[in-house]
């Protein structure tokens, strides 16, 4: 270790992480590419052998060309899944408007209700929320 200087270590990390970083855009233009409609199959077989025979070349001239647009798609794809998972938030939460019936929360709440008003006892109210639940 005494022969092998504390800057050539520096140097032997920053050269792994600029070669890992590297491997990350190869990756993201490769799925970037994979998930553009509007190229034809020609095109994406083109920048494909682009990228793989020349890669360092290759993913910086898509970056180029392409960067502006794939930064475009990376933005709908955000607002598609987050308008998705709030779809799936309020169909889970189960929303009256959006299914037409009544959600188990809503379900709950009268129940408990009714044992509040004392229409129901607790032994009654346990059997039908386990019911519900069940």
């Amino acid at each position: 270790m005494d022969d092998y200087p504390l800057l050539n270590l520096f140097l032997t990390m920053l050269y792994l992480f600029l070669w890992v970083m590297w491997f990350f855009l190869l990756f993201k233009v490769v799925t970037d590419l994979f998930r553009d409609h509007s190229l034809n199959g020609w095109a994406k077989a083109g920048w494909l052998v682009l990228v793989i025979l020349l890669p360092y070349l290759g993913v910086l001239v898509y970056l180029i060309v392409r960067g502006r647009s794939m930064q475009e798609r990376d933005a709908k794809l955000a607002k598609d899944s987050e308008a998705a998972f709030r779809s799936y938030v309020r169909e889970a939460a189960g929303s009256e408007g959006s299914s037409g019936g009544t959600s188990h929360v809503s379900d709950l709440a009268k129940l408990a209700e009714l044992q509040d008003r004392g229409a129901i006892n607790a032994e009654e109210y346990e059997r039908a929320k386990a019911k519900l639940l069940a």
